[in-house]
Order: structure tokens, then sequence, then C-alpha cells
């Protein structure tokens, strides 16, 4: 099967709740999307101000999200539905043991040339406080 690089522009919305406290972080590059059989992968560059690029990897499966992301940071984040997974974030500032609670995985397949991932999930990082995030990835083609 022949998978098909399509060039897409990236919308990553971010929010974290931690002890009453909302933070929302939004995020737009341009990447692509790749489809073959079952799983959809979509990759991009963050392109931050004051630090080395952020090169992401999102692999989405029927049932998980592995979320790999390197330079600046360096981690491999998997995301499955109401499973509890642990991985190690790694940036300049040391490294964190996180270990993430998937509530809801929602993946609208592209069509018309849009798609939409959602996780709903909690995270424990060095086993202290649970922090509440949700991340929203809409996915448009950049038609050329």
């Amino acid at each position: 099967m022949e998978a098909t690089k399509i060039p897409v522009h990236i919308k990553m919305t971010t929010e974290i709740r931690e002890l009453g406290q909302k933070s929302v972080t939004v995020m737009e590059e341009q990447g692509s999307f790749i489809q073959k059989g079952h799983t959809s992968v979509l990759t991009f560059t963050e392109h931050q101000e004051d630090q080395e690029d952020v090169n992401s990897l999102i692999t989405i499966n029927p049932d998980k999200v592995s979320v790999k992301r390197s330079g600046a940071v360096d981690m491999n984040q998997q995301f499955r539905k109401k499973q509890v997974t642990e991985n190690v974030y790694r940036h300049a500032y040391g490294t964190i043991h996180m270990e993430t609670h998937t509530d809801q995985i929602t993946y609208e397949q592209p069509t018309s040339g849009k798609g939409k991932l959602f996780i709903s999930y909690t995270t424990k990082l060095n086993g202290e406080g649970e922090r509440r995030h949700r991340l929203t990835i809409i996915f448009k083609e950049v038609i050329q």
C-alpha cells in the first residue's frame, strides 16, 4: 500500500489545569500527514524563539497514540485509553519521570482535507500532584 505525504497546516492547543489554575498554549506550524492502512502519522517542527526547535512525530493507531519529540526536549509519550503509561521527559533543565492516565482519545480521519485529534489525560510528574491536560490537534491540507 502506497503512503502519500500530504502537506498540512497544524494547530495544536494544549490546556493544562493544576491547582485551580488553567494555562492554554496554542501553536501553529506547517507539517505533513501520512496515512498508511489504519495508521495516521503527523510530523512537524515546533519553532521556538528562545530555544532550539523540537521535531514532533505523532502516530495515531486505533488502540493508541504515541507522541515522539526530539530536539530541545526528548520524549516518547504513549496514550492508551483508560490505561496508565510512563515515560521520561528530558529537557535543558533535567529529566522528569511522567506517568500518564488517558481518559479519552477521539480521532476524526481527515475528510475534505481536515482532521482532528483530541486527547484528555492526567499526568503526574516525578510522582507528585496530578495535572489535567486536554490536547487538541486540528490539521488541514495545504492546497499547493
